[in-house]
């Protein structure tokens, strides 16, 4: 291959200087040409992924790289007559030149398959077409979900107001009836105590008088007097009246707190006092807050402030009351059970129930306690209706969510809570003193 046998290619030119320099210059900037094409080739295959047949294109790179060589041989044979090496050159690029013909003969059926810039357009045209008719599509789903997600909502509202209505429905049979069978009799009862007391007192002086004027009755009144402890019995008579006079007091008080605490005979707006509302639902709730031991007991604080009277639905209003106060025993009870089985010593039970008048138009309940509180997962969730944590048959769910509608839909006010797990729940009622038309 390196044989000196050979004379160099310039001996054919005669070495004339503007012939050489002809061939020279020009094999040399188709050899360079060849070289950056692959390299251009090579970017452009990287660059763009989505080429398809990007193999194609480095073959063609190889076989144009091996035709630069060629030119850079005919260059070196000018002066080296190293034939057989040009020839092994001309050989290899020979052979790549076949290959990539021959795969270029078997992808043309593809390559014409490929959609001209027409066709892609049209296409490209139809894409969006079915873009634009799927996104419609979408946003129509979302507007029949977001329908259907309200009508579902409105269904379970409409539901828990049904069954709202029918609880004060029946609240309302139930106090008539209490009202109706125990109010009279208990009124006639304290109606008649004074005047029992006061034939009682004159008895009592008539035996008085009749021991004063006579000193040795007979030995059968002696004995009956000894056996029925009549000195005692003068002075327990007197206090057995006065307790019975208390005792028919308290029952008329009770009948009287069911009456406020109902209201369902005003379904209008009325003027009502505030104060007089949570009375009423404390006395509705004093045997669950005296609790079955010492431990259980919930003590009340009241700190009412000086505040109008609020047009409002009066029996609607005391509800939500009830609904948070029960759902405040009802976790004091859970709370000391649990504390008791783990042997941890209870701290008093305290629920406090202030008022204050916030603005012209505007006044505050405020009812907190120092319960277990409410974790940051369920507070969220306390209004929804039909949530609940308390065990089956313990709750509806229901009380939360109907003070919220009661609260927001129809006094135009605020309920909302605050809470922090293990130190208490604060509940915050916000309404309007007047309803504004």
């Amino acid at each position: 291959m390196l044989s000196t046998i050979f004379i160099p290619h310039g001996h054919c030119y005669l070495w004339k200087n503007g012939l050489v320099l002809l061939h020279l210059s020009s094999d040399l900037l188709i050899a360079i040409a060849y070289f950056i094409i692959p390299i251009m080739l090579v970017y452009l295959v990287d660059k763009r992924e989505d080429i398809p047949f990007d193999w194609i294109f480095l073959c063609f790179g190889a076989f144009i790289i091996f035709c630069g060589i060629t030119h850079l041989m005919e260059v070196w044979t000018l002066w080296y007559p190293n034939y057989w090496i040009s020839g092994c050159l001309k050989a290899c690029t020979a052979a790549i030149s076949l290959s990539t013909a021959l795969l270029l003969f078997y992808l043309l059926p593809k390559l014409l398959a490929i959609p001209n810039v027409p066709k892609l357009e049209a296409l490209n045209t139809v894409l969006a077409k079915e873009i634009s008719e799927r996104k419609k599509i979408e946003a129509k789903l979302q507007i029949q979900t977001q329908e259907l997600e309200e009508a579902l909502e409105k269904l379970q509202s409409t539901q828990a107001q049904m069954i709202q209505n029918e609880k004060m429905s029946s609240l309302g049979q139930m106090v008539a009836g209490v009202a109706h069978e125990i109010n009279n009799p208990v009124s006639f009862i304290y109606g008649n105590i004074t005047y029992a007391n006061e034939y009682a007192r004159d008895l009592i002086e008539l035996v008085e008088m009749y021991g004063r004027h006579y000193f040795q009755p007979p030995e059968e009144i002696k004995n009956k007097i000894t056996a029925i402890e009549l000195d005692f019995l003068k002075q327990d008579f007197i206090n057995l009246l006065d307790s019975m006079k208390i005792g028919a007091s308290r029952i008329c008080d009770i009948v009287l707190s069911l009456r406020n605490f109902s209201r369902l005979d005003e379904a209008e707006f009325k003027q009502v006092d505030i104060h007089e509302g949570l009375d009423s639902t404390l006395i509705i709730l004093e045997n669950r807050l005296k609790g079955r031991s010492e431990k259980s007991k919930i003590q009340i604080i009241k700190e009412y402030g000086q505040i109008p009277f609020v047009e409002c639905y009066p029996g609607y209003l005391n509800q939500v009351f009830l609904n948070i106060l029960v759902n405040a025993i009802d976790a004091f009870d859970s709370d000391n059970s649990q504390n008791n089985s783990n042997g941890v010593k209870n701290k008093p039970n305290l629920i406090k129930i202030s008022t204050k008048r916030v603005s012209n138009n505007l006044v505050l309940i405020h009812i907190t306690d120092n319960g277990p509180g409410i974790s940051s997962e369920i507070r969220p969730k306390i209004f929804d209706p039909f949530f609940t944590t308390k065990k089956v048959g313990k709750g509806t769910g229901l009380g939360l969510s109907l003070s919220y509608q009661i609260i927001v839909d129809k006094h135009d006010g605020k309920l909302f809570c605050e809470s922090t797990d293990k130190q208490g729940t604060e509940f915050f009622i916000e309404i309007p003193i007047c309803r504004t038309l």
